[in-house]
């Protein structure tokens, strides 16, 4: 089973290894999609847990016993179809290739289930028509 969630670290645990510990203790792998972690600093981290159901729900727990707070990444990409004037940008920054220009027409097309929500097409976009629906 996967789950998405967004762990947000109080600034007194962000040196903890927590990925490692989340493979040595409760055989959960964790792909990190995106991180911003730094010393004395509130840290966020997303990431995409990978394990059996109970042994993830094991490692949520625990997680939650060390202060770190779980949100579930809900969040997806939104196109605005009347801003965006399909340049292209953003699908040499997407590092699913969820964006991707239609060699035919130009358009831009958006494979919403290979989208990964890391957002770094949101500020590569010059006209802001790509953004999160949180």
């Amino acid at each position: 089973m996967k789950k998405r969630v967004t762990l947000t670290f109080p600034k007194r645990s962000v040196h903890m290894p927590v990925t490692y510990r989340l493979a040595k203790d409760f055989n959960v792998a964790a792909n990190i999609i995106r991180a911003q972690v730094a010393p004395n600093q509130i840290g966020t981290l997303v990431v995409e847990l990978s394990g059996d159901i109970d042994q993830l729900d094991a490692a949520l727990d625990w997680l939650r016993s060390q202060d770190i707070g779980i949100s579930t990444a809900s969040r997806e990409i939104l196109i605005d179809e009347d801003l965006c004037v399909h340049c292209g940008l953003c699908t040499g920054v997407c590092p699913t290739e969820a964006l991707s220009l239609d060699p035919q027409t130009f358009r831009l097309n958006f494979g919403r289930s290979r989208c990964i929500v890391c957002e770094q097409c949101i500020p590569t976009c010059p006209v802001q028509a790509i953004s999160t629906n949180l």
